[in-house]
């Protein structure tokens, strides 16, 4: 093998080695803190979603996170901001072109294709529970809707990947009787 051949292949080892390292090790995904009760398509957050979203940035204080993936909607962006703003990161917004489905899978994608080691995920009370499947976590029920308080933290490390669920901010009101927390 020619020496030129050689170092190109050291060169493909390592960058192969490189990428496998630059992959996210930890994802942490919540949903978005509580909306306004604006009579609009796609409302702020309230009060006490804004404390919510200061909450979590405290929490994230020493997470180290490197990247910030929400949904278009300002509630999800809102919530995301401040964990952003606090490591001088800009939120990137994930849309919903193609449904549902179609956004899970982008989001999926997005989290693979960053150079970080950890990654916070802001979505919905329907998306959260899909993006952890997507990302080969466990399944999991959809959030009630009165959950916002839920934090979790999906290792991507570790085959197959594990999961750990945290709770941050003020705890939520009691779950409706056969609503999942």
């Amino acid at each position: 093998m020619s020496q030129a051949l050689r170092l190109s292949s050291l060169l493909l080892l390592a960058c192969a080695s490189f990428a496998s390292q630059a992959a996210p090790q930890l994802v942490i995904l919540v949903r978005h803190a509580e909306k306004a009760a604006e009579p609009r398509e796609d409302p702020t957050l309230s009060e006490v979603g804004t404390a919510r979203a200061k909450a979590l940035a405290q929490t994230l204080a020493d997470a180290k996170v490197g990247a910030v993936l929400t949904s278009p909607l300002r509630r999800t962006r809102d919530t995301g901001t401040p964990v952003a703003e606090a490591v001088g990161i800009k939120p990137q917004a994930i849309g919903f072109e193609g449904g549902t489905v179609a956004h899970v899978a982008a989001v999926a994608a997005a989290v693979r294709a960053q150079a970080v080691d950890t990654v916070l995920v802001v979505g919905h009370s329907n998306t959260v529970p899909a993006i952890v499947a997507a990302l080969g976590g466990p399944k999991l029920a959809d959030f009630c809707e009165s959950s916002f308080d839920q934090l979790l933290l999906l290792r991507l490390d570790s085959e197959p990947p594990r999961l750990l669920r945290a709770r941050y901010g003020l705890a939520d009101p009691v779950a409706a009787a056969g609503c999942s927390p």
